[in-house]
């Protein structure tokens, strides 16, 4: 069954779940779905659309091979070949979920970014609305102008350039030409411009470097580092 309401029901989880990244299109702004077959259930509140699907609202747009959303639940999915786009973000994966709690659950390959930061992992939580915080328990990648941190588990708020990473921490900056790691690590971006590392931790600039338990590594707009 093709309807406006079916429209306006899937292109809820597209913009409400899987492109919540950035300001998102005004509510009453057109939307558009196209796929090879839709029906919606009103008695369960199920819709489901399979087949080169296609959802678009204002400057939101995702594209997968089926998607579902449940009216009454709020919980949703896209799968497929998943690529969402929203202003200055772009997340490709395998699949995404939405428990309709400004959260989505991305699988499969995930790979993500926003203005001139990125993250990648198998699974990665989103919270648009936390800060754009991401969490990557299983492991992954965070990459910045700054450098690329990874760890065993990374969690960032990209909007502060906050990240901490936890398990084979690593942090590699090719602008500060430093390379520094242990078993945890704190990263603050921006104003603050501080990496602490501690557990078997060490740092290497240039011909320079140093280990310990703890080691707190101060940032300078210059592009160099100090370690203490």
């Amino acid at each position: 069954m093709r309807t406006s309401k079916v429209k306006t029901i899937l292109l809820a989880l597209a913009v409400s779940a899987v492109l919540p990244m950035q300001g998102l299109s005004a509510a009453g702004e057109p939307a558009e779905l196209n796929a090879d077959t839709v029906e919606y259930d009103m008695s369960t509140g199920l819709a489901a659309a399979d087949g080169g699907v296609t959802m678009v609202r204002g400057n939101s747009r995702v594209t997968g091979q089926r998607a579902t959303y449940n009216t009454k639940t709020q919980e949703g999915s896209v799968e497929g070949n998943v690529v969402a786009t929203t202003d200055d973000t772009r997340i490709t994966c395998a699949k995404v979920v939405t428990d309709g709690q400004n959260h989505m659950l991305a699988t499969g390959g995930v790979y993500g970014t926003q203005g001139d930061k990125s993250f990648s992992g198998e699974q990665v939580d989103y919270y648009p609305n936390r800060n754009k915080y991401v969490l990557i328990a299983s492991g992954g990648t965070i990459s910045s102008a700054d450098g690329t941190f990874t760890a065993s588990r990374l969690e960032g708020w990209l909007d502060d350039a906050h990240y901490v990473g936890t398990g084979n921490a690593h942090l590699v900056s090719q602008p500060k030409d430093m390379e520094a790691g242990g078993d945890k690590m704190d990263y603050y971006g921006k104003e603050q411009g501080r990496v602490v590392v501690t557990g078997n931790a060490w740092a290497v600039q240039g011909n320079n470097s140093m280990k310990s338990n703890r080691l707190t590594i101060y940032l300078a707009s210059d592009g160099s580092a100090k370690v203490k």
